[in-house]
């Protein structure tokens, strides 16, 4: 027989829990504190299942009957109302302000304590530029795999594979942070990973491989209408060939045995280097279980020059290459390949491809001249480290080759500037508008 308003009013506390049927599978369940709440008993799947409706009084029994039909109804269309009804107060979250951008951003800020400051700004940045624009404004719950995988392809499409992966973790990571905290039931860019495209077989990417369309795309960059910190990184980066993501996030402190106070060098040690440590070479390494040792990338003439020019346009800030919206973050790991690709070198040549063509003339050099020993420091200038060689060993190796190195960087250096114009003179529009 069906419940009365009246008796559920005067239903006492007991001993224990206890419940009074209604119809259809709703009862009221009243707790020994006297505590009453509408729930419904219901199969799916060939599984008892329950739904909790809500407290009473404040909802009616004909209100409790409402919602048991509504309940009924999911049931038909072979739907879980208790799923259905987590789904709806995730939807109200969102709907409150947990869109995938707040979120994300709440993520962030968890993750930043185990993060170093240029992991932190590296993140920040990949997920501004790639994926809030794409779906940050939507709530987590209705973001699919395919909404995932088109904004991943995106990223595939300027070459940047290896960042698309790691783009696609950060998603993975925040979609787990919204399970934890109720926003959501799944992960969607879990379903993705396979479908990302393979990283190119030993992670060689395009770079040009003659020492005459090295200097042509040096003079190509130079006068384009590009920011020149910029060109001026463009610069550095062909000249010292580190893998792209240093360039960035150089920072003055990194660089010995230059007097910044005496322009003309007079005061310059005789080889000055660009020191930088493990920690940022462990950011850079696409395999995270490797082990990360300090690079030191030997400074010719014409890197010191850059940096010089460099000096005068971002030498009051932390940063080398600062983003063109605050002095004190980083330019974008993408904005040398951007600069690129707007100017003739899509897929043709990407900043990694500096590491390509360094390591492909400088071996056939050595091919070509009869110098066999320099084929390991060549690998030792491209931090490449030969398997199972000791920290202690590579630190020694590095010390006992330095002097090879210097004579390769200074020929690297006067092969593939000759002819070109020097740095400042990428200053000098920017110098007549200053």
């Amino acid at each position: 027989m069906p419940l009365t308003d009246a008796q559920a009013r005067k239903a006492p506390a007991k001993d224990k829990d206890y419940k009074l049927a209604d119809s259809g599978g709703l009862y009221l369940f009243v707790t020994k504190s006297g505590y009453k709440s509408w729930r419904l008993k219901y199969r799916f799947a060939n599984k008892e299942r329950r739904l909790v409706i809500g407290a009473y009084p404040e909802i009616s029994l004909v209100e409790a009957r409402d919602e048991r039909d509504r309940a009924r109804r999911l049931l038909r269309d072979h739907r879980d109302p208790a799923i259905e009804e987590r789904k709806r107060k995730m939807a109200a979250h969102a709907a409150a302000g947990a869109t995938f951008e707040v979120v994300g951003k709440r993520w962030h800020e968890a993750q930043k304590p185990r993060w170093s400051p240029t992991q932190a700004v590296k993140v920040e940045q990949a997920l501004t530029r790639d994926v809030y624009p794409a779906f940050g404004a939507m709530p987590l719950i209705d973001i699919t795999g395919p909404m995932v995988l088109s904004m991943l392809r995106k990223v595939e499409k300027r070459g940047a594979i290896d960042t698309a992966k790691r783009i696609r973790q950060h998603v993975s990571a925040i979609f787990c942070f919204g399970i934890a905290e109720g926003l959501c039931v799944a992960d969607p860019a879990a379903g993705v990973k396979k479908a990302l495209l393979p990283t190119p077989i030993g992670g060689s990417q395009p770079g040009v491989n003659t020492v005459e369309a090295i200097r042509a795309l040096h003079t190509k960059m130079d006068g384009c209408s590009s920011n020149p910190l910029t060109r001026l990184a463009s610069r550095l980066l062909g000249l010292t060939f580190v893998r792209p993501g240093l360039i960035p996030s150089a920072r003055w402190t990194e660089f010995e045995g230059i007097d910044w106070d005496a322009p003309g060098g007079e005061n310059d040690a005789p080889e000055p280097i660009w020191r930088i440590s493990a920690d940022r070479m462990k950011l850079e390494l696409e395999d995270k279980a490797d082990e990360a040792f300090e690079h030191i990338a030997p400074l010719p003439a014409q890197a010191v020059e850059v940096l010089r020019a460099v000096r005068r346009l971002s030498g009051r800030f932390p940063y080398l290459f600062h983003s063109i919206r605050s002095t004190h973050e980083p330019m974008s790991v993408n904005t040398i390949g951007y600069m690129y690709n707007n100017n003739g070198y899509r897929n043709v040549h990407v900043p990694h491809g500096w590491r390509t063509s360094f390591s492909t003339i400088m071996n056939e050099r050595a091919i070509l001249h009869k110098r066999p020993d320099d084929r390991a420091i060549i690998d030792a200038m491209l931090s490449h480290k030969p398997k199972g060689l000791s920290g202690s060993e590579m630190a020694y190796n590095r010390a006992l080759h330095m002097p090879r190195r210097w004579e390769l960087a200074r020929e690297w250096a006067d092969l593939t500037m000759d002819g070109l114009a020097p740095a400042a003179a990428i200053l000098v529009g920017h110098d007549r508008a200053a």
